[in-house]
């Protein structure tokens, strides 16, 4: 039961005396819940104390240099890739909400595209793209004047990686944006374009600005997923976190033990961006984001905490206001 549905006035009998209220036994939660505990400290036993898994070992990789630039490497491909995929997503948002139709059939076929497709698979793409294109050039038209680059010098495993991931969240981004814009009540929209404003000028001063305070916080839910997704940059051998990882148990054999250490630091930094993504939530409105995505274990035991809290500040309140009477 929680704080706002417990009584707080005694229930009384014919006589005026209080009626003692005794507690209902749920004997079948309390099985379930028996065995559901009994299930996990199973699982744990079974893989703590499993002596084909030297943790020796795993604490000796945990801080090695190598695991380290990993995930440096793996927090600063997880920012940049979303970096390009919001800014690139709020134009396609734009675009696919715009009048014109060939922007909007632009915008729609690159969201059908890159959603369409495995993200393993465009990064394998952008990673050979030189079998395409040999060499990248920047020309006039009609003329000699420009740049050219080699291919395989330009797209190396960290440029594809950041292609891959970025463009591919800016298919999913911009259907998270078109859904903030046209949350924004249409009557402003009408309002500002009565008022003179152009379309340009309505979605920039009056419509975006009130889209950010829903879109924002979800960016969080985008970055922790990012974080994770950066994992399938193996198959281009992009020096992140899982590519060091699994270099390393491909020369001493110990997969278990390098995925333990590649898994440890996935979940820490998916718990800080939690985190912030949770400060992100209580700045722009908690309620904009539960109807995005429902709230993580994080948010979840943030919120138990601030409740119990509350609980116990409320009954200290109480308590004093019978005590002083």
């Amino acid at each position: 039961m929680t704080a706002s549905h417990r009584r707080t006035a005694p229930i009384l009998g014919a006589d005026g005396s209080e009626t003692p209220i005794t507690p209902r036994w749920h004997v079948g939660r309390w099985i379930v819940g028996t065995l559901a505990v009994l299930v996990v400290v199973w699982l744990a036993t079974a893989i703590i104390f499993n002596e084909n898994i030297r943790w020796n070992r795993v604490f000796d990789y945990l801080f090695s240099p190598r695991i380290l630039d990993g995930v440096v490497v793996t927090i600063w491909m997880s920012i940049l890739a979303t970096v390009i995929g919001l800014s690139l997503g709020v134009v396609l948002a734009v675009m696919k909400l715009a009048t014109n139709p060939v922007l909007q059939w632009i915008a729609a076929g690159y969201i059908w595209f890159f959603r369409g497709t495995p993200v393993l698979v465009q990064l394998i793409f952008w990673y050979n793209l030189a079998f395409l294109f040999p060499y990248l050039t920047l020309q006039i038209p009609f003329t000699q004047i420009g740049v050219q680059w080699d291919t395989n010098q330009v797209m190396t495993s960290f440029m594809a990686a950041l292609l891959g991931l970025g463009l591919n969240l800016a298919a999913y981004f911009a259907e998270t944006v078109r859904a903030g814009i046209q949350a924004v009540d249409r009557g402003q929209t009408e309002a500002a374009l009565a008022g003179g404003m152009t379309h340009m000028q309505t979605m920039r001063i009056i419509v975006l600005p009130q889209a950010l305070r829903i879109i924002i916080p979800p960016t969080g839910n985008e970055f922790i997923s990012m974080l994770k997704t950066t994992s399938l940059v193996v198959v281009v051998a992009g020096s992140d976190l899982m590519t060091n990882a699994s270099q390393i148990y491909k020369q001493n054999n110990l997969i278990i033990e390098l995925l333990i250490v590649a898994s440890l630091w996935y979940m820490l930094l998916t718990a800080i961006a939690t985190f912030f993504q949770s400060k992100l939530e209580r700045r722009f409105g908690s309620d904009a984001v539960r109807l995005v995505r429902g709230p993580g274990f994080v948010q979840k035991f943030l919120r138990n905490g601030q409740q119990a809290q509350t609980s116990t500040e409320a009954i200290a309140t109480i308590s004093e206001k019978v005590t002083t009477r």
